[in-house]
C-alpha cells in the first residue's frame, strides 16, 4: 500500500531532482531554438501533443534564439495552506504573465456604474 507517501521523488534527492526538471526543460527549448525536423520529431516523441510541439517551435524557441542558456526560474512561493508544505513556481525568464487588464477593466466598469438617476417630474 501507498500509505503516506506522497510526491514523485523520481527515486533522487531533492537536488538531483531539481537539476533534473532544470535539464529537461532546458533540452526541450534547445530542441525549439535548432528547429530542424529531426528536433521536432524528437520533441513530439516527448511531449506527445502536437499543439504543444508547435507553440515549443514557433513561440518558444525562437524568443530564446539569442541566448546561450539559463531559461527558466525558480520563485519559491512560501508554505502550502493545507500541509505547510514548501511551494515553488518555475518559470521561464522572461515570461511575463498576462493579467487580463482589458477583461478586468471591462468587468470592474460594469459593477462600478451607478444606476442613472431619473429626475421626478415637477407639479
Amino acid at each position: 500500500m501507498r500509505h503516506q507517501r506522497s510526491g514523485k521523488k523520481l527515486g533522487r534527492d531533492s537536488a538531483h531532482r531539481k537539476a533534473l526538471y532544470a535539464n529537461l526543460t532546458a533540452s526541450m527549448i534547445t530542441l525549439g531554438r535548432d528547429g530542424s525536423i529531426h528536433a521536432r520529431r524528437r520533441a513530439l516523441a516527448y511531449l506527445r501533443t502536437q499543439e504543444i510541439v508547435h507553440k515549443l517551435f514557433s513561440e518558444v524557441g525562437p524568443r530564446f534564439a539569442g541566448r546561450p542558456g539559463g531559461y527558466t526560474r525558480i520563485v519559491k512561493l512560501g508554505p502550502r495552506q493545507g500541509d505547510a508544505a514548501p511551494m515553488a513556481y518555475l518559470e521561464l525568464v522572461d515570461f511575463v504573465p498576462d493579467t487580463g487588464r482589458a477583461e478586468d477593466e471591462g468587468s470592474r466598469s460594469r459593477r462600478r456604474r451607478e444606476p442613472e438617476q431619473v429626475e421626478a417630474p415637477a407639479s
